[in-house]
């Protein structure tokens, strides 16, 4: 007989009030998954975007929300075993009790790192790391600039931005995210709502601009990219948090800097792409975090939210409140 479960359910798309905690299904592993007891998952704009009806899981995927989660493992794998610590890129599932996952997209939790803190690294680090590392192909010295410093991935660009030895500027709506993006290793910061980023930007890397532009907002911000995008530069668009409509000369713009417009998503890639993402920062990235202030790499924690609170949650993050990631403890003890 199937167990049972409490998961952050929505019955309609619609606002954060749609969502409960219901007893559902507990999951079962198929072939080549392992079986999480989770203790923190966390959120992100992803998870609102399927909220509103947006952003649908991809085919076979949970449709329970959250992309990532830390936890315990209930089950064995071919190299896992039960009563491991470990923390998992989802594609679903995240704010449920239990968690299946393939086990390549397993990463082991550092000894000194606790559930809540390994639940602000999947899904977030990965996407910083793949959007630099996988798509824009950074070098050393590059400028990188990364718009919403002050995110979840923003706060992890900058950091991997560092280890690459590349070199980090961001922007952000507000003087405490550039503070704190300036404390994680950002060369500079500019508030988009008070000054004409580009233009600082330009100013920065002495008429250079930069090479690589992690971009989540979009159309908003397009002419600003453009005018800021070095010669030969690579624009990452990640997000449409600033719309997708586009009007004027953007090509013509584009064309005359060579540059790459590239896109990406994390959620949609194949499991063959996941596991090589996974098992490459595993082993590149992963070990450079420590519970010492002084490491060079650290998750950035902004709220705890128990699963019960999830509407509370929703709403911090849709009034761009958080600096860093929203963690969502399922543990009852803490």
């Amino acid at each position: 007989m199937q167990g049972k479960m409490l998961a952050v359910h929505f019955d309609s798309p619609g606002e954060a009030e749609n969502l409960y905690i219901k007893e559902v299904a507990r999951p079962e592993p198929s072939k080549g998954e392992v079986l999480i007891k989770v203790h923190a998952s966390a959120l992100n704009r992803a998870d609102l975007l399927q909220r509103r009806g947006f952003y649908l899981p991809p085919p076979g995927a949970s449709e329970i929300l959250g992309l990532e989660a830390a936890g315990v493992l209930v089950s064995e794998g071919a190299d896992w075993s039960v009563g491991d610590r470990v923390m998992a890129l989802l594609s679903g599932g995240g704010n449920a009790e239990y968690a299946t996952v393939p086990e390549d997209q397993l990463m082991a939790i550092p000894n000194q790192m606790t559930f809540i803190q390994a639940a602000a690294i999947p899904e977030a680090w990965l996407t910083a790391y793949q959007l630099l590392h996988f798509v824009a192909e950074v070098k050393k010295g590059e400028t990188v600039l990364i718009h919403a410093g002050g995110s979840g991935v923003g706060t992890a660009a900058i950091q991997l931005c560092r280890l690459a030895g590349a070199v980090p500027v961001v922007t952000a709506g507000s003087a405490d995210k550039l503070k704190k993006s300036m404390e994680l290793g950002a060369a500079a910061g500019f508030n988009y709502k008070e000054e004409d980023f580009s233009s600082c930007t330009l100013t920065f890397t002495k008429g250079h601009g930069a090479d690589i532009i992690l971009d989540c907002v979009g159309a908003s911000m397009w002419e600003q990219n453009v005018k800021c995008l070095s010669m030969d530069g690579r624009w990452v668009l990640y997000g449409t948090m600033g719309g997708v409509e586009v009007h004027g000369d953007i090509l013509r713009q584009l064309l005359s800097k060579r540059g790459q417009l590239l896109t990406s998503l994390l959620r949609s890639r194949s499991p063959e792409y996941k596991s090589k993402l996974v098992k490459t920062f595993a082993e590149s990235a992963l070990p450079y975090f420590s519970s010492d202030s002084r490491s060079p790499l650290h998750p950035v924690i902004d709220s705890i939210y128990k699963m019960d609170e999830i509407v509370s949650a929703h709403k911090h993050m849709e009034g761009n409140k958080n600096l860093g990631k929203i963690i969502i403890n399922l543990d009852s003890e803490d």
